[in-house]
């Protein structure tokens, strides 16, 4: 069929009307964008510690009258006592442990043994390792100036990292008086999220797919990320009170180790044989040898309480999550990260489940090697 010109000169001024709004709606788009991104980090931490919060909220609200201002205001307080007390002691062993080495270091006490003779038939690299370690043996100071811009580097790195962490500390204080604000508003923020995703997914999906994103964030955020950190804590606190050199670096190790789903151990084990081989074997080092062992183990106990009552992620998309987080957003990314990977992870599944003509209830668990029953 024909078109007159005057349907083709009205269809062109329609098309042109939408090219119109739809550049004015991108342009506005990208100013909100660009005014909210230096606060992105910021507000999705904050959401992730109100989701991960909310149940407690909700149980102090019943024996507060439903005020729900003063439950999220008492909530923030503990948090912040919870918190400040541990946080301030790991920083000041791990300020303590920098200046240690560096004052071993400039007094030159510090000496390494000779190697066995043995290190040198060691397939492949016996012979470097064994020439490397006889040198830092007779000439520690040498070696250390032959490489003294590696050191430098690592150095710089090592630096960058603590002040790193410390503007995370910070954020996360900042991000936790905000998730209180989001609290004291969270049957409003569960309805907002409802119609959001309505609106995107239509609206018989819109409240499963909002379910299954605070259940995914509330499972990794209890069940990895917070496990992490009170493992931190405790062998932290053990390390600091027996006076082992370097403690706040060893416990920021086990923190990176329990958010990448690795074993405590790994770092508990060798600090407990350098405890019984430098004090020997007393009431004192072996209490710490227990206490030590067994908070090291605690995740095993902790993981089926606070991570088997929500979604199951596999470990791989929790590891992934924790290094892209870490490389791309620094040591807050290193939190973020692994709860934002999971939530796109099982969005992504429910999307493969789910068949036209068919409702996905989202409690099934993607048939995926490695996922968690």
């Amino acid at each position: 069929m024909l078109l007159t010109p005057i349907t083709q000169r009205t269809l062109s001024r329609e098309l042109l009307d939408v090219l119109i709004r739809a550049g004015l709606i991108a342009v506005l788009a990208v100013f909100c964008f660009r005014i909210v991104v230096p606060f992105l980090s910021l507000m999705v931490w904050a959401l992730i510690l109100a989701v991960t919060l909310y149940p407690l909220q909700v149980r102090l609200r019943r024996r507060l009258s439903n005020k729900d201002g003063l439950a999220a205001t008492l909530i923030i307080l503990i948090a912040f006592a919870i918190i400040l007390v541990p946080t301030y002691l790991l920083g000041v062993a791990l300020a303590d442990s920098a200046a240690h080495i560096v004052t071993v270091l400039r007094g030159g006490t510090f000496r390494i043994p000779a190697p066995a003779e043995s290190v040198a038939g060691w397939p492949l690299v016996g012979q470097r390792v064994y020439d490397f370690w006889l040198q830092a043996s007779n000439d520690l100071t040498g070696l250390l100036q032959r490489f003294a811009p590696q050191f430098k580097e690592t150095g710089l790195a090592l630096i960058g990292t603590i002040t790193g962490l410390g503007a995370a500390m910070l954020i996360f204080f900042i991000a936790l008086i905000v998730a209180g604000i989001f609290m004291a508003y969270g049957e409003k923020g569960y309805q907002s999220a409802v119609q959001i995703a309505s609106r995107i997914s239509g609206p018989e999906n819109g409240r499963q797919i909002a379910d299954l994103c605070t259940a995914t964030i509330r499972a990794v955020a209890q069940g990895v990320v917070g496990i992490a950190f009170i493992q931190m804590l405790l062998i932290g606190i053990g390390f600091v009170v027996m006076g082992i050199p370097g403690a706040g670096l060893l416990a920021l190790a086990v923190l990176l180790l329990g958010i990448m789903q690795l074993p405590a151990t790994l770092i508990t084990i060798p600090v407990i044989i350098f405890v019984i081989a430098n004090e020997g074997v007393s009431t004192a080092t072996i209490v710490f040898s227990v206490y030590v062992f067994v908070a090291g183990l605690a995740d095993n106990v902790l993981k089926p309480l606070m991570l088997g009552r929500g979604v199951a992620v596999p470990m791989p998309v929790v590891l992934i999550g924790a290094l892209g987080g870490m490389v791309s957003g620094g040591v807050i990314g290193l939190f973020i990260g692994p709860v934002m990977l999971a939530v796109g992870y099982q969005l992504f599944w429910r999307w493969v489940r789910e068949q036209p003509g068919q409702r996905d209830t989202g409690t099934e668990k993607p048939h995926a090697a490695g996922v968690r029953r």
